[in-house]
């Protein structure tokens, strides 16, 4: 197969993922969708074992941020951050939505003994976190990078955070948010 054709058939791939049509891919291209882009869509399992799909979401603000592993240090300060912040999230009409490869047990163990309300999904297969560039290996385990893509409500990447410090990410992300939904990106 020459290299304009696999390119054709990546490219094909890429947009029928992005349509929510069900198709799992890995981004070929190493980088994370970029500012202006549709967000791919993804369908995975949450805290509850029940599916939760980018698109059930749509008309609304979305954070989708990926971190590596529950009850750890950083990841745990993350989440209570986000969680501190949930009523002005939804004030702004935006979801939280965690990533990480942990499966829906560990999520839902995390969820109850942290008091968090919004959804974790599980990536147990490091699928999403590769579409989304977010994938980091540590020996020979993959865990999701701490990633947050701001999504707007017609589904488009707004904001991509690839530097993520925990104590001040849910204030950073709300801050864009205000930036952008005062510039007219609703």
């Amino acid at each position: 197969m020459n290299i304009k054709k696999a390119m054709k058939i990546a490219v094909a791939v890429l947009f029928l993922a992005g349509l929510g049509l069900g198709i799992r891919a890995v981004r070929a291209d190493g980088k994370a969708p970029a500012v202006g882009s549709p967000a791919p869509d993804f369908t995975l399992n949450s805290q509850e074992a029940k599916p939760v799909s980018l698109h059930d979401f749509k008309g609304k603000w979305v954070v989708l941020y990926f971190y590596p592993k529950d009850f750890t240090s950083g990841c745990t300060l993350e989440a209570h951050n986000f969680q501190r912040d949930l009523a002005q999230y939804e004030q702004k009409h935006a979801v939280i939505v965690g990533v990480s490869v942990q499966d829906e047990d560990s999520h839902q163990k995390f969820c109850t003994k942290e008091g968090l309300n919004f959804k974790l999904l599980a990536d147990t297969k490091q699928e999403v976190s590769a579409l989304y560039d977010s994938v980091m290996t540590y020996g020979d385990a993959k865990f999701s990078a701490r990633h947050t893509f701001l999504i707007d409500p017609n589904g488009v990447v707004r904001k991509v955070f690839l530097e993520v410090k925990p104590p001040q990410h849910s204030e950073e992300v709300l801050a864009a948010l205000t930036e952008l939904q005062g510039s007219g990106s609703r």
